[in-house]
This record gives C-alpha cells, sequence and structure tokens, in this order.
C-alpha cells in the first residue's frame, strides 16, 4: 500500500474522489474497530456466512490498495527492475511488521498490581495490517511483472483455485465451515494455536495464511478498476461502464454464492467478487458527484483528510486506545474488597459516553465516533501542513 497525496491520470487529473473513497473506508474501519459494549446490529460482523456493512469495510481497504497501484505503477515501471521490485518488497515487509508491532504494542501490561512485559509466546502473528501487506506485496509483483491482462486471468485463477482448494482440501462434510475449513488446520500447524486469533472461541484466524489467497485478487481487481479510471480520465463514458463492471461483479458474487458462501471470515471467492462490485458502484458514485457535480462540501472533505494519510491514522487508531490501557484510573473496589481501575478511554466511555443516553448502543456509538474525531483532528493538521506519511 502506499499513500498517495494527488492521484492524477494520464491527463494530470486529480481524482479527489479517490481519496474520499479510501478515507471513508478508513474512518468505517476505525468505527467498527472501536465499538465498547453494546452496538448496532449493522456494525456486527456476520456470525459465519453472510455480509454486513461492517464486513464491507477491509475488502473496501484493499481494493482502494489496488486504486493506489494503479496510479504508482507508471512510475515504477520508469525505475530500474530491481529498484521497483525492492520497492514493493520493502513496502510489503515495512507493513506487515508494522502490524506485527501494533499486535505487540504498547508490550507490557499490568499483572498483579505492576507492568510486566508482554510474551511473544502468545503474540497474534497475523491481522489487519498484514493481510494488508501481504495481498499488496503479492498484488503489486504480479501486476508489475504481468500488466493489466495478465493480471486480471491471473485474479481469476486465484479465485477459482481458491474454490477448488476449498472444497477438495477441506472437510467432505461442510468445508466452508470454521472446524472444517482447509486453512483452519494449516494456521495451527504452521502458526501454532499460540500466535492466531480465539475471539471465535478456538484458534481460528480471520486474517490467516490459506483466506490470504482471494485477498490478493481483491487487489488485483481493485488495482483494474483503478487503472481504467486512470486511463480513460473524466469522462461520462468512464462512470457509465464502472456502474455497468459494478453490477456485473456484485450479481456474479451473489450468484457465485449460491454455491461457495459469500464469507469474510474465510474470504471466499464469492465474498471478494461481491464486495468489489459493492466498491465499484460506489466510488463509481462518489465520481459522479465529486468529479461531474463538484460536491466538495463538509462530508467529502472530511473524508479526504483520512484519505491523505490512510495507513498513519489505522495505525495511531490502535495506538492510541492501547496506550490508554496503561493508564490506570481507580474506579472502585471488588466484591472482595479489592481496589479496581479503570483506564481514560474506559472512563470517559463509563462516565461521559453511558450517561448521555440510556441505551448502551447510543454510548458506545458516541465512544467511537469521538475517537474518530479526534483522530480527523490529527489528520486535518497532517493535510493542513502537508504532511504524508508513506511506507
Amino acid at each position: 500500500m502506499t499513500t498517495i497525496a494527488q492521484p492524477a491520470g494520464n491527463s494530470g487529473q486529480r481524482f479527489f474522489s479517490l481519496d474520499v473513497f479510501r478515507g471513508a473506508t478508513v474512518a468505517f474501519m476505525i468505527l467498527v474497530n472501536n465499538q465498547p459494549g453494546a452496538s448496532y446490529s449493522p456494525l456486527h460482523h456476520a456470525p459465519w456466512h453472510g455480509c454486513t456493512p461492517t464486513d464491507l469495510v477491509f475488502p473496501f481497504f484493499l481494493f482502494a490498495v489496488g486504486n493506489a497501484i494503479a496510479f504508482v505503477l507508471p512510475k515504477l515501471e520508469a525505475m530500474n527492475r530491481s529498484a521497483a521490485v525492492w520497492k514493493i518488497v520493502k513496502r510489503g515487509i515495512l507493513i506487515f511488521l508494522i502490524g506485527l508491532l501494533l499486535n505487540w504494542f504498547p508490550f507490557v501490561k499490568w499483572e498483579n498490581g505492576e507492568l510486566v512485559g508482554k510474551s511473544f509466546e502468545t503474540l497474534r502473528i497475523f491481522g489487519v495490517l498484514q493481510r494488508i501487506a501481504l495481498a499488496y506485496l503479492f498484488g503489486a509483483l504480479i501486476i508489475y511483472f504481468f500488466k493489466a491482462r495478465l493480471s486480471f486471468l491471473i485474479a481469476a485463477l486465484l479465485l477459482l483455485g481458491y474454490w477448488v482448494l476449498t472444497v477438495m482440501a477441506g472437510d467432505p462434510a461442510d468445508p466452508y465451515s470454521l472446524e472444517g475449513f482447509w486453512g483452519t488446520g494449516l494456521d495451527r500447524v504452521i502458526l501454532g494455536e499460540n500466535h492466531m486469533y480465539k475471539g471465535e472461541g478456538v484458534a481460528f484466524d480471520p486474517e490467516g495464511i490459506a483466506s490470504t489467497i482471494p485477498s490478493v485478487a481483491q487487489v488485483i481487481l481493485g488495482f483494474l478498476v483503478g487503472d481504467y479510471i486512470r486511463q480513460k480520465g473524466k469522462n461520462s463514458d468512464m462512470v457509465a461502464n464502472l456502474f455497468v463492471a459494478g453490477v456485473v461483479l456484485w450479481l456474479a458474487g451473489m450468484a457465485w454464492g449460491l454455491s461457495f458462501p459469500i464469507n469474510k471470515k474465510i474470504w471466499t471467492s464469492s465474498y471478494v467478487l461481491y464486495t468489489v462490485g459493492l466498491a465499484t458502484l460506489i466510488l463509481a458514485t462518489l465520481i459522479q458527484l465529486i468529479e461531474f457535480r463538484g460536491w466538495k462540501g463538509v462530508v467529502p472533505n472530511f473524508f479526504d483528510a483520512f484519505g491523505k494519510n490512510p495507513l498513519f491514522i489505522y495505525v495511531l487508531s490502535g495506538v492510541i486506545p492501547k496506550s490508554m490501557w496503561l493508564i490506570r484510573i481507580p474506579n472502585g473496589v471488588t466484591d472482595a474488597g479489592e481496589p479496581k481501575f479503570t483506564n481514560p478511554m474506559g472512563w470517559f466511555y463509563e462516565y461521559i459516553c453511558k450517561p448521555i443516553s440510556n441505551r448502551l448502543e447510543n454510548a458506545a456509538l458516541l465512544y467511537s465516533l469521538s475517537l474518530i474525531f479526534l483522530l480527523w483532528l490529527i489528520a486535518w493538521y497532517m493535510n493542513k501542513r502537508r504532511w504524508y506519511v508513506r511506507v
């Protein structure tokens, strides 16, 4: 992934809409990742099969990563091949390491009243940034070496091959279940259960090794959309064709989902087509509104600030709450008379957000929106000073 301040096509045109799309995706990622306690159902992931609005956020981000590659590819092609490849590989490695360190951060925790080091023995290896890193790395290399047409064929082979593998290597009784999915066993063998996500109650990683395969195709398809926009420039035919492509991909994902269920947690091929289709439709709508109808109000400008520094702001959205965990604020006593503690974020939720509404969903929403506004202030200031963090 790369942070691009002003993507431009061959004609030197800037697509403000791409920054807005990327920024809105980052903002919603922060929203869904910071929901304390009860939250509204659209902000929940689907229990297994299916797709909620929350399940659209991550694939949209990978789609935006592909869009970004389309605008930096000419620069890569102008470089020496070894330098270009190293640039791609270095970015992938750095983003992966940032994700790994973010999982480990803040490196210490409170235990029995004192700070102790967080052990590597239970560190989760994969995660959101690691998935972005690997999808970017392999997607960008495929795009660089094979160009648009062959990259499309490779993306199709990845999606079809992943389907075949899931059916053939999974549990014949139910290859699309958590325990029946072939990637679950693969991750347990290679990563080890101690280094895997356990949010499902067992060792299962929704950003694991196997499901990275279709996520690479997600980036390639995002690139193809971005490359088409860059090549065609700002004209009505381009937008019309994006709408058609979006509908076709969305319907293809729905149809494929009848046999290969739409599922984020194992990142099914139908899920890729479904989400790429919706992302294309939303992006086409933004292009129509922003580039052709001149929509430049508060909303697009708000998201544009996030879109200029997406990686930095996303990392900061994890660093700030985790840093707050180290600050202990007395918060009463337990039934046994032992002191209880909270942290500044927990205090804000408990004593500011919850009293405002008797609905916990509203309190959780206020909490997450407050964090988004804080991060927006940082993003806005960085954009004003033209500070753009690039990896």
